[in-house]
């Protein structure tokens, strides 16, 4: 393998990775708790999937265990730069004929083989023009091949016509730190979850028990179509035997980050600076203005909300904007 073996700040950064919300069940089946991954793919999945993929050959999916296989920093690094399951299968999935369904994690082998390789070596479930082909990548940056034409993709979408599928102008990655003094809906207390929403997506944190000022930083991804609204943001309590119960929500306008971000460009070009801002008001659900900065080379915004229709209940976010060309 290429690159230096993985120290065990590494290890800890793909483990990150998988702890993902997203990359808790497999890409291809939904199996929970996929244990491989394809590492120039950028996808984690489970044993059953695991075998179609090594049947493809190398050269179409190279599979590596989490805990068992030796990964180098190059290896590690591309997987994080494609951000997990949701935002590459936001590409290899981004057009599944109507009447092709995904198999599920009781789905038999063949059923398997005829999707991954639909997927990922026919590449069916793209718009023909952005097919990728495997081989080497001119970016000099260390990543593999094909998880570097997994994020061009995403620009070729944002700047092709498109018919039956959505366009993608970007990608938003969503922390989501933690919560204080959220409602009561259990006898004492709640075990709460939130969620996000984006035109037709979905994402959500794991659920915290018993724990009215939960604290999850954990990373959510939301891929932006051309004609995008606000991101709408719910926090549920968890119930076993019932319903969830709705503890609050809000909605965050992303057109200041977004038209802040395009407005500057390059932020790697820039030095650590404050570029635009959401201002708090009477019709909006922000603590305070929510200030965009440039940190690092990378467009962020820290987002504090009041949640709306519940007794009481914030919650503290902090969101990147990630542009296709970057």
């Amino acid at each position: 393998m290429s690159g230096v073996r993985k120290s065990t700040s590494a290890n800890r950064r793909l483990k990150d990775l998988l702890k993902q919300t997203d990359n808790r069940i497999c890409a291809d089946c939904g199996a929970p708790d996929p244990k491989w991954a394809s590492a120039n793919i950028g996808v984690f999945i489970c044993m059953k999937c695991c075998g179609v993929h090594r049947s493809l050959g190398t050269h179409i999916s190279k599979v590596l265990s989490v805990a068992l296989d030796e990964w180098s920093d190059d290896e590690i690094d591309a997987m994080i730069e494609v951000g997990g399951n949701s935002s590459a299968n936001a590409i290899y999935e981004a057009y599944i004929p109507e009447g092709y369904s995904k198999p599920g994690p009781d789905a038999s082998h063949d059923e398997r083989r005829r999707f991954i390789r639909s997927k990922y070596e026919l590449q069916e479930f793209l718009k023909p023009s952005l097919r990728i082909t495997s081989g080497k990548s001119s970016s000099a940056s260390h990543r593999s091949s094909l998880s570097g034409k997994i994020l061009d993709s995403f620009q070729l979408m944002s700047s092709q016509e498109s018919v039956g599928m959505v366009e993608f102008v970007g990608l938003l990655k969503v922390k989501v730190v933690k919560g204080t003094d959220l409602a009561i809906r259990d006898m004492m207390t709640s075990d709460p979850y939130v969620v996000l929403t984006l035109g037709q997506q979905t994402v959500q944190t794991t659920v915290i028990k018993s724990n009215l000022n939960p604290v999850w930083n954990e990373e959510l991804m939301l891929s932006v179509p051309q004609k995008y609204g606000a991101v709408k943001l719910q926090v549920y309590d968890h119930d076993t035997f019932s319903s969830d119960d709705i503890m609050g929500e809000a909605e965050i306008d992303i057109q200041p980050l977004i038209t802040s971000a395009m407005a500057y460009g390059d932020p790697e070009m820039f030095g650590n600076m404050q570029i635009g801002k959401w201002l708090k008001s009477h019709d909006n659900a922000l603590l305070e203005d929510s200030i965009i900065n440039i940190v690092d080379g990378k467009v962020k915004q820290d987002v504090s909300l009041k949640l709306q229709n519940v007794e009481s209940g914030e919650i503290y976010l902090e969101i990147e904007w990630l542009p296709l060309d970057q």
